[in-house]
């Protein structure tokens, strides 16, 4: 039998557990070793995007109700994760600093985003089979009301 796993927090959510872990490895491993010279491109950069990932995953959380704002959301968490991805690569390719772990941190950022579009995508299919089953069970109703005569207005 499967065990499932109920999300009650964006705590819950294995992308959101994996980006903050990510992000503060980033901030304290990663960072400190680039070249001086880039603490004004490279590193504000990397920084900030690390620290959106998860800030955006649990904005999309609390908006989890709005189609239109989750989405966006977890379109935007998408894209700094890839960017991210673009930074750490840079720092790897360019700086050769922490090749292992940039590598690490890369495969995982891009698990990430995978992790984020399909976050996307079961959500929508919930959504959408949560508003289904209700219309089905209120046109039920409606239809045992209206033939036992309880939906009509009797006078």
């Amino acid at each position: 039998m499967e065990n499932k796993q109920y999300i009650r927090s964006f705590y819950d959510l294995k992308v959101y557990q994996s980006t903050y872990e990510a992000s503060v490895i980033v901030i304290t491993t990663i960072i400190p070793k680039i070249p001086i010279e880039e603490r004004f491109d490279l590193t504000q950069q990397l920084r900030r995007s690390a620290k959106a990932v998860p800030r955006l995953i649990v904005e999309a959380y609390s908006k989890r109700h709005q189609k239109r704002g989750f989405q966006a959301l977890i379109d935007d968490a998408m894209q700094e994760s890839n960017e991210t991805i673009v930074s750490l690569s840079h720092v790897k390719d360019i700086y050769k600093t922490e090749v292992d772990l940039c590598l690490k941190l890369i495969d995982l950022y891009d698990k990430a985003s995978r992790q984020l579009y399909n976050l996307a995508l079961a959500w929508t299919n919930f959504k959408e089979r949560r508003k289904s089953t209700t219309d089905n069970e209120y046109r039920y109703v409606s239809e045992t009301a209206t033939e036992t005569g309880e939906g009509k207005n009797q006078s």
